[in-house]
């Protein structure tokens, strides 16, 4: 675990390794060509144990992906030192960063956040610059949530939230 220090506050964070199924890109091989032009672009999607952002992280896959794309999972924890909220957040992006390759043939980077979930996803987000942070609702209203938290205050990107599956 490593504190990061940004403003006044610190958040521990821990990155996930993740399956190496995903093809490394070789260098450009003409001398017009960029790596940032063939980079793509960088998508955060805040992801938990819940339907509905597995929901959301569907949609990020079939509506704003290319093929150059880097999608950065972001999952929001009480506490990364807790080996079994690690494990189980570790088994979860692992599972969703093979699908991502399998479905959309894009790279996986992920990242498990300690805190508030939206400001850990405001901050992560401050950090990447993303295109656009996406994510899903718990099924109940906008009131007093993370989305509507990250929605008000995340300056560093559109935000995009992807409503949820109605309960009966």
């Amino acid at each position: 675990m490593e504190p990061v220090k940004e403003d006044e506050e610190e958040y521990g964070w821990r990155e996930v390794q993740l399956p190496s199924l995903i093809p490394v890109v070789p260098p450009p091989e003409l001398g017009r060509e960029t790596g940032e032009r063939r980079r793509g672009r960088d998508i955060i999607v805040a992801v938990d144990h819940g339907p509905n952002s597995k929901l959301a992280f569907d949609w990020t896959l079939i509506h704003l992906c290319r093929l150059a794309d880097t999608i950065h999972l972001v999952n929001a924890v009480s506490s990364v030192s807790n080996e079994a909220v690690y494990q189980s957040s570790q088994a979860l992006m692992e599972k969703l960063a093979v699908e991502a390759f399998e479905v959309a043939m894009v790279k996986t980077v992920a990242r498990i956040v300690e805190g508030d979930a939206g400001k850990a996803i405001c901050k992560e987000a401050q950090r990447i610059m993303p295109v656009a942070v996406v994510m899903g609702t718990r099924g109940r209203s906008l009131l007093l949530s993370v989305s509507e938290y990250v929605f008000h205050n995340c300056t560093a990107a559109p935000v995009v939230i992807v409503p949820g599956i109605e309960e009966a």
